[in-house]
């Protein structure tokens, strides 16, 4: 007679830990970026935009940056390497807190890896004080 392992013993033999670590950190980097955001959707205001810094949004895997003033940026928030939803944005870089890769917050080239591709582009207009997806 075969006996079914239980959810409970497969997570106990598996580590649940390391299941729940790696689920952050995606399968390995072909996420192509794309977003759950529209064209038109505003994305932020330009008051909540630090010069030299960012926001990342999430939800819409989207970051946008404010490189110098009145220059606003938006990128793919999802890291290259292996397919995190990037962290932060400061001092100039947009960071990525699973493996430590660093962004430049004006182009979205890799400053510091291990990532090797840059951060995708994404199309922005700012109309008022309103950052939108083009």
């Amino acid at each position: 007679m075969t006996q079914t392992p239980t959810r409970r013993t497969v997570l106990r033999c598996t580590g649940a830990g390391a299941v729940a670590l790696c689920a952050g950190c995606g399968g390995g980097g072909d996420d192509d970026g794309s977003s759950a955001a529209s064209s038109g959707q505003e994305l932020a205001s330009t008051n909540d935009i630090p010069i030299a810094g960012g926001k990342v949004l999430t939800e819409e895997k989207i970051v946008v940056t404010q490189p110098t003033k009145g220059e606003f940026k938006a990128f793919s928030a999802v890291c290259t390497h292996q397919g995190c939803i990037v962290s932060d944005v400061r001092d100039g870089t947009i960071d990525c807190a699973c493996h430590g890769s660093r962004f430049s917050a004006a182009d979205g080239s890799v400053v510091r890896g291990p990532a090797t591709k840059p951060l995708p582009g994404k199309e922005i207009t700012v109309e008022g004080n309103s950052v939108r997806l083009a």
